[in-house]
């Protein structure tokens, strides 16, 4: 059986790994799963994504904690393969005021949204981490 929202099963993967104190989680391989996991280390939400596995690819996410919480509180889906958002580059919504960030899909790579309002480009709005 093949899946249908891979995008999601990354999110539910992470979430459910830091609901249970994990240190890391692996995750099938795609680029674009890897470009979501490097946004989210570049913002620091996750100590690192590398890739492994010899015969099929793998990204192992290394989960990042603060005084024995998950960084991550929230991280939910938007975009999905029902329902696709897009939006414009001055229409991406603000998460928690700025303390959050929407991850978003756009021409010029996976960016999240701040530096999407400064490249003026819109895109998929792919998920909200806060």
């Amino acid at each position: 059986m093949s899946m249908s929202d891979t995008i999601a099963d990354l999110l539910t993967r992470i979430r459910n790994a830091q609901t249970s104190s994990k240190v890391d989680v692996s995750i099938p391989y795609s680029k674009m799963k890897f470009s979501i996991c490097n946004v989210l280390k570049d913002e620091g939400y996750i100590e690192s994504s590398e890739i492994g596995g010899d015969t099929k690819k793998n990204i192992k996410v290394r989960l990042k904690y603060y005084e024995g919480k998950p960084v991550i509180e929230e991280i939910k889906r938007i975009s999905r393969p029902g329902l696709r958002i897009f939006k414009q580059a001055n229409q991406i919504p603000i998460v928690n005021n700025g303390l959050g960030i929407c991850i978003v899909s756009t021409s010029h790579g996976v960016m999240t949204d701040k530096q999407a309002r400064e490249k003026n480009c819109g895109g998929e709005i792919i998920c909200f981490v806060s």
